[in-house]
């Protein structure tokens, strides 16, 4: 096997896979990436079991083969070299020699024999979409996601597919995200639901870009593919039940305390008053009465901060605590200017709408203080 690259031509197919491979590895092969050179085109693979990134790129040569190397030496080499520097890639006797100008590096090798084989999902679903809605479609719900849950299914992103929409919703059990686009599913009964991974979202919105270029996701029993920009993303399913989350959602109808804001002025306002609230709890109280809505925070220090929003409010007053972070990153993920901020009482969660808009809904539970 041997070859001569570009470069960047080599750098960026790596650093489309390298998100996956994992610093600390139980198995050794898991820290290679696998080259394949066939038919003119080099495809680098990366792989963690879970997910699976392939990246494919045009090589004008005639050799072929196969071989992995270490993925992040790899990486570091390419980057070191000049930029339209050419690399001369060759193995020999399981050993990959690189050479560029008067620069020469040796690398060990493992058997492409020994990569994990990722199987292509059996296609029980296919729907093509503008990767930029997709991509709008994980920004405004993947931060609800659970971290380390021992809820297992709380830690990943709940797609689900109706006759005519996409729906994203995430929740960590404190606070719920939904969003939703409208696009041809071929579903024709009951809704689809799948339960995608966090790292296999993180990926994918890391490999989707804002545009209307088609991308095409491909569900299977139990694995998503995703291809877009060269690259292909297969990442196994989270086997578990979602949450049955429009009961978690307040009714808009039932929310009869109600008001509409600037969003980076409320964004403010608790931005202010976070910085003595308590940096474990991080919780604020909202209170909110006739043109008036307080922000107050207080710490352990006995310090305390008192933030106020004059609204056009005139209903009964209400006083409800929340954690703080949870509403920030609600409003920064809200894709309008305004937000309408919904309550029922002290000990219902509050509902965050894009006002003028019906895509996207927010919901942060309360905490008692």
């Amino acid at each position: 096997m041997k070859f001569e690259v570009a470069r960047d031509v080599l750098l960026d197919p790596l650093l489309a896979v390298q998100g996956v491979v994992e610093r600390r590895q139980t198995l050794p092969i898991l820290a290679n990436v696998l080259l394949s050179v066939r038919d003119g085109i080099l495809a680098v693979t990366a792989t963690d079991m879970e997910i699976e990134l392939v990246a494919e790129t045009d090589l004008e040569t005639e050799d072929g083969g196969e071989i992995t190397v270490p993925a992040r030496k790899l990486v570091d080499i390419c980057r070191t070299l000049a930029k339209d520097a050419t690399l001369s890639f060759t193995v020999d006797d399981q050993k990959v020699l690189l050479r560029s100008g008067r620069s020469r590096f040796t690398l060990s090798t493992l058997p492409a024999s020994e990569f994990p084989a990722t199987d292509p999902p059996a296609s029980e679903l296919e729907v093509k979409l503008p990767q930029g809605d997709l991509k709008r479609l994980i920004d405004l719900t993947q931060f609800s996601m659970a971290q380390q849950d021992v809820r297992y299914y709380l830690n990943g992103l709940l797609l689900e597919l109706g006759q005519d929409y996409l729906r994203s919703v995430a929740t960590d059990g404190h606070r719920l995200a939904a969003a939703e686009i409208r696009v041809a599913t071929g579903v024709e009964d009951e809704p689809r639901q799948i339960i995608v991974p966090r790292k296999g979202v993180l990926e994918m919105q890391r490999l989707l870009a804002n545009g209307e270029t088609e991308v095409t996701l491909i569900v299977g029993g139990n694995a998503l593919r995703l291809s877009a920009n060269g690259t292909r993303l297969t990442s196994k399913l989270i086997d578990g039940r979602f949450p049955d989350y429009e009961r978690v959602i307040p009714r808009l109808e039932n929310c009869d305390k109600q008001v509409v804001l600037d969003r980076e002025r409320l964004s403010g306002c608790l931005s202010a008053a976070s910085v003595l609230s308590n940096d474990k709890y991080r919780a604020v109280r909202l209170g909110l009465d006739k043109s008036v809505l307080r922000v107050v925070a207080n710490n352990p220090e006995q310090e305390e901060a008192e933030v106020e929003l004059e609204v056009d409010y005139s209903g009964e007053a209400l006083e409800i605590g929340f954690n703080v972070g949870y509403m920030i990153q609600a409003l920064h993920a809200l894709p309008s200017e305004q937000v309408r901020v919904c309550l029922t009482d002290s000990s219902s969660s509050c509902l965050l709408l894009a006002e003028g808009r019906d895509d996207c809904r927010y919901v942060v539970m309360p905490m008692r203080l």
